[in-house]
């Protein structure tokens, strides 16, 4: 607007020469969707269906507590104490009687120990609710409301019957197409975390199949098997508890004790060895979890260090002991590439390597388009960010000068892209193109009605899966 000048003066006018730009959106911002301990935050307010965004592991104890509470079996010998004198009993193994349903924390461990950052939680109840579809659905609304979320997880859904289970992730893959901007990370499914048969490794990736999901499969990708960690079990020795689920025989006879009469059997001077010893044979047990929060931490990683454009493949994960089954090449070829097009992502072992992550396919496999998770998350990545800086020139006048500074700022991010090696090309043109105007996109019914169209079309780049290396034998040249 031109400045009013009725009085004799100087006039000082700033003039904006510089064009608008495009901000890059985050990209790995996961919302962890299950059951908490607790939700109430430092001043007492409750969390309860809310999202809470988080940084780091000692955030997510304060506001929503620990582990879940387990149950051991503890089996015990008897061992002639330092004195000589009396025969104790001490515990010799433990296992885990009564697995917990809920996977929440530890799932958050595997995600930052990945290297994940930001990331919200939202609970739909506590640690003594029963795990619903209805409830997780209910946090996919919630999170629906939050923009910065890219990412779906549901740590503690192994429980559901596969039916309701996948049904969960159709409701996720439905929402992330509706809104264009996050991706949803399946765990096929393991029955109470147990390791399938060796000799049916493919049972869980076919049942998957079998009732798994349907629709709006490139906006998600599937991960199998299961991990072991390397996390142990927290745990407490309360003296006072009247009932110990203990085998003090070691022969599964005897599954109740009193800790008075495990105190009359140790004497008060052995009290510490005897929770040491505890301490030793829980600490052998490992923490077995579905791989979606490692691989989410992953992505977070990658998403950083290299880029959204980069598959999350090839990459090793921290704190995994081993998968809870091992594949070989053989059985992933089934996964990676089938007739139903749902690929399946296997997390496989390397001698010398470690646990890697050695698959980077969508749910839709058979897609050319969008069978890549790094093509489908990047594609994300651009809509979401050329959606949101051209907001602010909706209701302006729909003629050449808007179109020009449209184009510009597209053609400028766009560019950027191309120079950091998201995009394919020796040169921008051959990287992409940005196309507005009437007459290109546009015709004047379109003008009328108010619409403003613009094209964007780009190279973008995919992984090598398949690395093929030709020799040859040459004869002797004279």
């Amino acid at each position: 607007m031109a400045l009013v000048t009725q009085t004799p003066g100087v006039y000082i006018e700033e003039v904006t020469k510089l064009p608008p730009s495009v901000a890059q959106v985050a990209t790995a911002i996961p919302a962890f969707i299950g059951f908490t301990e607790k939700a109430i935050d430092l001043v007492e307010n409750d969390l309860l269906e809310k999202a809470t965004r988080i940084t780091s592991m000692r955030q997510y104890e304060l506001l929503f507590g620990g582990p879940p509470k387990q149950g051991f079996t503890i089996a015990l010998t008897d061992v002639v104490l330092p004195d000589g004198l009396t025969i104790k009993k001490m515990p010799l193994s433990a296992e885990l009687s009564t697995p917990s349903d809920y996977r929440m924390y530890h799932a958050l461990q595997l995600y930052f120990s990945n290297g994940g950052g930001p990331c919200y939680v939202i609970p739909v109840g506590n640690t003594t609710t029963a795990v619903s579809k209805a409830d997780l659905e209910k946090g996919i609304a919630i999170a629906e409301t939050i923009d910065e979320i890219t990412l779906y997880l549901f740590p503690d859904a192994a429980k559901l019957a596969a039916g309701p289970y996948y049904g969960v992730f159709q409701t996720a893959l439905d929402n992330c197409a509706k809104l264009q901007d996050r991706f949803t990370i399946v765990d096929v499914k393991v029955n109470g975390g147990v390791a399938p048969s060796i000799a049916e490794p493919h049972k869980p990736v076919t049942q998957f199949r079998a009732t798994g999901v349907g629709s709006n499969r490139r906006f998600g990708a599937a991960y199998y098997p299961w991990l072991k960690t390397a996390f142990s079990y927290i745990y407490n020795i309360d003296y006072t508890e009247d009932n110990v689920d203990m085998d003090m025989d070691g022969d599964g006879t005897t599954p109740l004790e009193t800790w008075a009469d495990i105190k009359a059997a140790t004497n008060v001077h052995v009290t510490d060895e005897f929770e040491e010893k505890i301490k030793e044979v829980i600490g052998k047990l490992r923490i077995e979890m579905p791989p979606s929060s490692a691989i989410a931490g992953i992505y977070a990683a990658v998403d950083r260090t290299r880029g959204v454009w980069k598959a999350p493949a090839n990459v090793a994960i921290s704190n995994a002991v081993e998968p809870l089954i091992r594949i070989s090449h053989e059985d992933q070829m089934d996964m990676n590439i089938h007739s139903t097009g749902l690929s399946v992502n296997a997390i496989r072992h390397f001698t010398g390597r470690g646990t890697l992550v050695w698959g980077a396919r969508t749910l839709d496999g058979n897609n050319n388009e969008n069978k890549y998770v790094s093509v489908r998350r990047f594609l994300n990545m651009v809509m979401e960010s050329v959606k949101e800086s051209t907001e602010p020139f909706v209701f302006e006048s729909n003629d050449a000068n808007t179109w020009v500074k449209v184009r510009a700022m597209i053609e400028n991010f766009l560019t950027n892209l191309w120079r950091q090696g998201a995009l394919q090309g020796a040169k921008p043109e051959e990287a992409f193109f940005v196309n507005v105007g009437l007459g290109s996109t546009m015709t004047a019914v379109d003008i009328l009605e108010g619409r403003m169209i613009v094209e964007v079309g780009m190279a973008i780049v995919r992984p090598a899966e398949f690395i093929i290396i030709q020799f040859s034998h040459l004869l002797a040249q004279s």
